[in-house]
């Protein structure tokens, strides 16, 4: 790790819930883009990018998993520049695989850089794309001597890696204790997210801004107003008794100086009540009215501090990670519930003139599991980028509607992502449902052999017990299958209840504590070398389950000291080598072993 960055650190409050949401449907994940005005050539592409990890170095980090919280931890996985191939914003955090969380592609003209959301957010990817294409425009075009980019701030490793909502946490602000109404929901099913549809706008700043005067609002007022009209043109009347809201995320760092790469936004919620009144011009009313009651430092203060207030509850703190992401999970459903549907504005984008000749636009969208609106802009052009799960787009064609009818000009840009569309390979999963099918298959044969043999089911239940333990390992291993080693930990676990159960249900012989778990234990601890040899892993990676697999070894101890153990040699093997090991680890690696208790610990 470069010096000065820690080589871990803890999620900051707006990405601690990202993890739990996150899943094939809905990655979490957002792309923001440069359209160059020539190919884009791969090899500089890959130099441009390991140059910009020099500056932000923060971004090789992977998601772990603690006891309490998930955390971030360097790794040296070297990130690669690859074709677009995929569909856009597809799944970049898969738990227990040990991956970077972004991605740099290219197609025809185009660098695409694609984030997990709890790396950073949209200030934190526009300044690493910022930089990326600089460099990449640079090396591309070593005669011209492109300047550097302004330098806005002298950022220190510490500033980037901040967790600026703890920095500006204070217990004496109050909370936000306001309710909001429940919103409206958006119609219809939804598409899966090789589907997902996405809507490119190009608007010229200058007569968008003259529009914006002439009412006298802002930009992102006026979108925000054109957004709202667009959905209320889908609702039902059955269902218009209930406003219309959009979650519109804010940029904490203008209102709290920061300079941390990492999450630092708020959100306000903006609507309207469309059985009250649907003229554009008094919507627009409304819509400025609630951004300047929202957009107010006081405010916005206490909606972070309700935040963070929950996150440093020392009762949900000490509740571990497993128990506590369904309540945080609960949360985020509930509180979605007053939103329809997000527009986020990302900003200006800025570059020397020298760029300009190179540069053709910028975009950014992002995934989700209902429709999104993002919006960024460079030069005299912004891009808005819709992207839905819903199956129609008339949404999108009524915002362009009134595009025409306030007479604002604008160009609909053609999608050309090669992997929208693409399905997954599934030959994995049609494998686990055939062995599903072969496993209720065995159970039914083995009762239909059982009661035409006997008139009456007896041994039939020991074979299902067996079909039903067999096909419970299978899908635990199948579902671990990312993480060899945890695997490894639940399987002992696993396999032991199995053998208890079994061993009681069958007269109890001891068998399962005398056998079973010292050598399931022994057998553990005896691979795990060779896994870590064989996978190289990193001290990290390996150190908290050689913990676990020794802790399982002292089991026997324990049960001998109780008088459960019956033939005692296996057990007193076992408890022997793990306690060798366990002292090893601690006289050998002792820091080591106590920074990943305290990672893993950390409340």
């Amino acid at each position: 790790m470069k010096e000065g960055y820690s080589n871990w650190r803890k999620l900051d409050n707006a990405a601690l819930a990202f993890p739990l949401v996150t899943g094939k449907n809905d990655t979490r994940v957002f792309r923001f883009y440069c359209e160059l005005k020539e190919n884009v050539k791969p090899e500089l592409l890959q130099a441009a990018l390991e140059k910009t990890m020099e500056k932000y170095p923060l971004f090789q980090m992977v998601l772990r998993k603690g006891l309490f919280w998930f955390y971030l931890e360097h790794r040296d996985i070297r990130p690669i520049v690859k074709e677009e191939k995929k569909p856009p914003c597809s799944r970049l955090y898969i738990p227990d695989k040990k991956n970077l969380l972004f991605q740099v592609s290219y197609y025809e003209k185009r660098i695409n850089f694609e984030v997990f959301h709890a790396l950073t957010d949209g200030t934190g990817a526009m300044h690493f794309l910022q930089e990326l294409v600089s460099n990449y425009l640079k090396k591309a075009h070593p005669e011209q001597d492109l300047p550097s980019l302004p330098v806005t701030d002298m950022s220190t490793p510490g500033d980037q890696e901040e967790d600026s909502f703890s920095q500006y946490y204070s217990s004496d602000i109050p909370g936000n204790s306001e309710k909001k109404p429940r919103a409206v929901r958006l119609p219809g099913e939804r598409l899966l997210h090789e589907d997902m549809h996405i809507t490119e706008i190009v608007l010229p700043v200058k007569e968008l801004h003259a529009k914006a005067k002439e009412y006298g609002v802002s930009i992102t007022i006026l979108i925000t107003a054109m957004f709202l009209c667009s959905i209320h043109e889908e609702i039902p009347k059955s269902r218009q008794n209930r406003p219309i809201a959009l979650m519109v995320p804010v940029n904490l760092r203008n209102y709290f100086p920061s300079q941390s790469m990492a999450n630092f936004f708020g959100w306000i919620e903006v609507g309207h009540d469309f059985s009250q009144t649907s003229d554009f011009t008094e919507i627009l009313a409304h819509v400025k009215e609630q951004f300047a009651a929202e957009l107010v430092e006081e405010k916005i203060a206490r909606h972070m501090n309700s935040y963070v207030r929950l996150e440093k509850n020392p009762v949900i703190r000490a509740v571990p990670l497993e128990i506590k992401k369904y309540f945080l999970m609960l949360g985020a459903n509930l509180s979605s519930r007053s939103i329809t549907a997000v527009y986020s504005n990302i900003g200006i984008l800025r570059f020397p003139k020298e760029y300009n000749q190179y540069i053709d636009r910028f975009g950014i969208f992002a995934s989700t599991n209902s429709m999104q609106l993002c919006s960024c802009s460079y030069e005299n052009e912004m891009v808005l980028g819709f992207t839905s799960k819903l199956p129609k787009d008339n949404i999108q064609r009524n915002f362009l509607n009134m595009l025409k009818k306030e007479e604002i000009p604008y160009t609909e840009k053609t999608n050309n992502f090669p992997g929208c569309s693409l399905k997954e390979k599934k030959e994995a999963q049609r494998i686990v449902q055939v062995f599903n099918f072969v496993c209720i298959a065995a159970a039914i044969l083995c009762g239909m052999i059982n009661y035409l043999t006997r008139e009456k089911l007896d041994w039939f239940w020991f074979a299902a017990a067996g079909c039903l333990c067999g096909w419970l390992i299978v899908a635990v291993a199948y579902a671990k299958r990312r993480n060899i080693l945890k695997n490894e930990i639940i399987q002992l676990i696993l396999v032991t209840v199995i053998a208890v159960l079994w061993d009681k249900y069958t007269g109890w012989h001891g068998w399962s504590l005398d056998f079973v778990l010292p050598f399931g234990a022994l057998a553990v601890l005896g691979s795990i070398p060779v896994i870590v040899k064989v996978q190289k892993l990193e001290k990290e990676e390996y150190l908290f389950y050689l913990v676990q697999a020794t802790f399982a070894g002292l089991v026997p101890l324990i049960l001998m000291f109780f008088h459960q153990i019956r033939f005692p040699y296996p057990s007193v093997v076992c408890t022997g080598i793990s306690l060798l090991v366990f002292a090893g680890m601690f006289i050998f690696n002792s820091n080591d072993t106590i920074r990943e208790f305290h990672k893993k610990l950390r409340m």
